[in-house]
């Protein structure tokens, strides 16, 4: 009967501190960060290649890219990409904000503004995480022991997995929600967001492939949210609000043709 008490014992530890484990594992989701939880994402793990090795094809297309992304430095698009490196605060909302044809902010559309940066954590972290965290590539500014175009972040980032990219999952994220909230200039705002992610090769913080990477992945949390009724809740203010503006007359007509 004792040792039966000490087993039962043992395995009432034992699971206490999984569970433990797992509110730990997942302490960062929290309804402040995230619409979702770190479990009601696909899998990028599974879902993703593995990056390729060097000595590949694939990485030769990655080593092209990078010298590509060096050669653009030096140019407004390497000014525009030393930018886009700035993800928190405001630094979204300001990034889309020309190509969405309005000013995204707290004051002038706080639904959209709320939405955009609720959904960041989302496409940044929970969309990339299992990948990153199990393949923990190097970045190519480690990799070639080279500098990037905006060191801000180098050397906390040099610990962080490169593959798939992070910044590159929230600007094609943002991107696919804000073309859904105006339709009307959704060559913009997609343009937009590809942008952001060829500023992660230009800057050499992330290789070609973790880029393309990340775009898979952001489309796949993008549908997730969709079935998040919170996301709905919030996509549907800031389709209103955006009706209210255009109704004013207050939203740039798309400079693209359709």
């Amino acid at each position: 009967m004792i040792k039966r008490n000490i087993f039962v014992a043992c395995l009432s530890l034992v699971a206490m501190a999984t569970f433990a484990q797992e509110k730990i594992k997942d302490v960062r989701t929290n309804p402040d960060l995230y619409f979702l939880r770190a479990d009601e994402v696909a899998s990028s793990l599974n879902l993703l290649p593995a990056p390729p090795q060097p000595g590949s094809i694939l990485f030769m297309n990655d080593e092209a890219q990078y010298k590509w992304g060096k050669l653009q430095r030096n140019t407004p698009r390497g000014d525009q990409a030393a930018e886009d490196a700035r993800v928190n605060g405001d630094g979204v909302p300001n990034a889309f904000s020309e190509a969405f044809g309005v000013r995204i902010s707290e004051t002038t559309t706080p639904e959209i503004y709320k939405l955009v940066l609720g959904m960041r954590e989302d496409a940044g972290d929970l969309a990339t995480r299992e990948a990153k965290e199990h393949y923990m590539r190097t970045r190519p500014f480690a990799f070639y022991n080279e500098m990037t175009c905006n060191p801000e972040q180098q050397q906390e980032l040099s610990t962080n997995g490169s593959y798939p990219s992070g910044h590159t999952a929230i600007g094609w994220a943002t991107a696919l929600v804000l073309a859904e909230i105006n339709v009307d200039r959704q060559n913009e705002i997609l343009k937009r967001g590809y942008e952001m992610g060829q500023s992660r090769v230009i800057c050499g913080y992330h290789f070609q492939s973790d880029v393309d990477a990340a775009r898979l992945v952001a489309s796949a949390v993008v549908a997730r949210l969709h079935a998040n009724e919170n996301f709905m809740k919030q996509l549907e203010k800031a389709k209103k609000e955006f009706a209210e503006l255009v109704s004013k007359g207050q939203v740039a007509k798309s400079d693209l043709a359709n």
